[in-house]
């Protein structure tokens, strides 16, 4: 065998021998004072969840009220707003054509002049076949 693997045999064995220490034993004294200490831990953690609780409490009524504050004064601003978009509506003349009307009228105009230059370039060279007189 190669001392390879027996070193590595060696190695996760030993833990098996050690043994662990254990803690001498509390005197009765020091087990009675960890639990008082234990039990005063516990009643300041009560304690303190409980004013968590009522801050938690006081908090949100406070932020309730100030979003109810909020939303009303939001809803009143948004109907000035409405009232004030009517108005503006209403005294903002109509456009004579629309804005789909302009463009088929651009289109119109820029291929009727695109029939007049082609007409003006070809006169200077005629043939048989006019279609313009």
């Amino acid at each position: 065998m190669r001392p390879g693997p027996l070193f590595l045999l060696f190695t996760l064995s030993s833990p098996a021998f050690v043994q662990a220490e254990e803690s001498p034993p509390q005197p009765l004294a020091e087990a009675t004072s960890a639990q008082t200490h234990i039990d005063e831990l516990e009643q300041r953690l009560a304690l303190s969840e409980e004013q968590r609780a009522t801050l938690s409490a006081e908090l949100q009524n406070s932020s309730n009220e100030r979003d109810t504050v909020q939303l009303q004064r939001l809803r009143q601003e948004n109907q000035r707003l409405k009232l004030q978009l009517k108005k503006t509506q209403a005294s903002t003349p109509q456009p004579l054509i629309s804005e789909q009307q302009m463009w088929f009228a651009t289109g119109a105009g820029a291929g009727l002049l695109g029939v007049i230059i082609g007409a003006l370039l070809r006169s200077g060279r005629r043939s048989r076949s006019e279609w313009l007189n």
